[in-house]
Parts: structure tokens; sequence; C-alpha cells
């Protein structure tokens, strides 16, 4: 039997999700009444992936190929990540793009890489990223504070991991010049590492990583412990959106238990896109969750209860549209 506190919780999640839906049904109220037909948009579309080798790109291919299905002329473009998927989005050039939440907090707020704020809404929370600090099995770094020294990749130059990287190596107490820094993009870190040529490298994504995944059937690898000191820094700054979590153990050939910090995870889209298109958008990317899950396990992880919660970007009126018909 449950415990009182236990069913309060259960009540008080019950309300959350149902107020949040409300308030996702007050934005869709008057886009219902012209809905009818799923659209059927005649234009070329792009979604902003990220690495070739990473599970941004894999994601968005598999998702272009459902939408194809469907009709739109789309396809998936190779990027910098996070942060050159915003401005894309924001400059036009692309329909969807995949972003941390951090990224997209400072793109409406135009700051941090961001020169002006962007006109960025959600679409779904579509899961939750690991932060990755991989080094090889054998070396002798424990910490984050042990990257002092060493030569460590902190992402490619306009992606999320560069943020992130900055700001829990600052949070550790490892400053910019006490490390060899290099901006590396996922292929090349992991290249690197393999050739002893960096020490260690950042990533910021969904597990397993296949190019990570790859490099540790060659060459054995450790994740980093992130301590929950160092996630309650970076959050005093940056508007709580980071957690603390355990790494799956196995993944990467883990055997030991680590804690290291999460981000969630958006689908993001112009808020000057069409409600019609964002709305068919939406339909498909839920509807072909099980067949993309096939070949990307983290579209598995979409959930549309949790889709809605994209804070501090408002969702989209096309994708709120679905949200509410979808619960009919």
């Amino acid at each position: 039997m449950r415990s009182g506190t236990q069913a309060r919780r259960s009540r008080a999640r019950g309300a959350s999700w149902q107020l949040a839906l409300a308030l996702v049904g007050a934005l869709a109220a008057s886009a219902l009444a012209g809905c009818g037909s799923p659209a059927r948009d005649s234009g070329s579309h792009v979604i902003a992936g990220g690495v070739s080798t990473g599970i941004y790109y894999s994601y968005g291919g598999a998702l272009a190929d459902s939408l194809r299905d469907d009709g739109f002329d789309i396809t998936v473009a190779a990027t910098g990540g996070s942060v050159d998927n915003l401005l894309r989005v924001g400059r036009g050039e692309a329909i969807l793009g995949f972003a941390q939440a951090d990224a997209a907090a400072d793109a409406i707020s135009g700051v941090g890489a961001f020169d002006v704020p962007l006109h960025i809404e959600g679409v779904a929370r579509v899961y939750d990223e690991y932060v990755q600090v991989v080094v090889p099995a054998d070396s002798p770094a424990e910490a984050i504070l042990d990257l002092a020294g060493l030569r460590v990749s902190v992402g490619e130059v306009n992606s999320g991991v560069t943020v992130i990287a900055d700001r829990v190596l600052r949070a550790a107490g490892v400053e910019q010049g006490d490390f060899v820094s290099a901006k590396l993009g996922l292929e090349d870190s992991v290249d690197a590492l393999a050739r002893g040529e960096i020490d260690a490298f950042f990533w910021v994504g969904g597990v397993p990583t296949p190019g990570i995944a790859a490099l540790s059937e060659t060459t054995p690898v450790k994740i980093l412990p992130i301590q929950p000191e160092t996630v309650e820094k970076v959050n005093s700054g940056h508007a709580g959106v980071y957690r603390l979590s355990d790494f799956p153990l196995g993944t990467y050939g883990t055997t030991e238990p680590v804690e290291t910090m999460t981000i969630p995870n958006y689908l993001v889209t112009s808020a000057d896109a069409p409600d019609d298109v964002v709305a068919e958008l939406t339909r498909t990317l839920f509807e072909s969750r099980t067949a993309i899950a096939r070949t990307v396990p983290a579209a598995a992880l979409l959930d549309r209860r949790q889709a809605i919660f994209t804070s501090p970007l408002p969702l989209h009126d096309g994708a709120a549209r679905y949200y509410v018909q979808s619960r009919k």
C-alpha cells in the first residue's frame, strides 16, 4: 500500500500535468477551429541535426525518413550541435532543430553565444542528455579537477557541448588556462583520443552515443563523475535546468556506478513556422516513435506527458494543437 506521502506526490504530479495540459489547450484553442486534413506543405525543408556520429543526426535522419513517407520534402543536415541548430532555425534555414535546454534558454534571451534573442519555440521535450566526460580506461584522472594540465577537447565551435564543458569545468575549479583546450567535434575527438593526441573529451548526448560506443570497442574508456556540488554550482547561475543522474551502468563497458549531469533536450522550431505544418510534424514525430526507436533507442524515451514541458521556451501553437487533439 502506498504511504500518504507517496499518494500526495502522485496526486501532485497528476495535477501538475493536468494544469500544463489545460494551458496547452488554451494556447491551441484558437487554432483548433481551423484544423482539418493534415498539412501537406509543398516547400523543401531541413532538420538541423548534429555531428554525423551523434544521436541528433541519427534521430533527425530517421524522423526525416518518416516525414517523407508522410509527404514532406525534407532532409537532415549535419551541424555543429545545439547552438548551430538554434541559429539555423532562427535564420529560417531549418524547420526543426535539436537543442539542449540551456542553449535554448540563452537563445531566446540573446545571451551567451547569441548576440540577439531568437524567435524560437518548442515542439517537444524529446529526451534527456547525459554529460559524458570520456577518458581512456587507464587514465589517472578520476575527477573533473584532475583534467588540469591535460589535453581536453571541449566540443566543436557553436555547439552546446562547449557551453556545458565551460560551465562544468569552472564549477569544478578548473579554469581555461589550467588545461590545453581543443575545440573538436565528436568524430574528431574520438579519433584524437584513440591516437593519444588528447587525454579527455566532453560530449553531451543520449546514450549510447554511436561514435563513443564504437570507440569503446577498440579503446577501453571510462566516464568521469560530475559531483553533486558541481551540478549545484552550475545550476546556481543557469535557471536550474541541470539534474544529477546515474550514468547507465554497462554503457561503453562501464562496470562501476558513476554520477553525472543531465540536461533536457528539445526539438524546436521558429515562432513564425506555420501552425498546420508544425502540427503535422509533431504528429509524425509521435506516430513514428516506435519505428525510429528500432535504430535510435533514445526515441523510445519520447513521452507525450513530458513532451509539453519545454520551459523556458513557449510551446509552438501548432505543437499545442497536436497535444490537445491527441488527448481526444
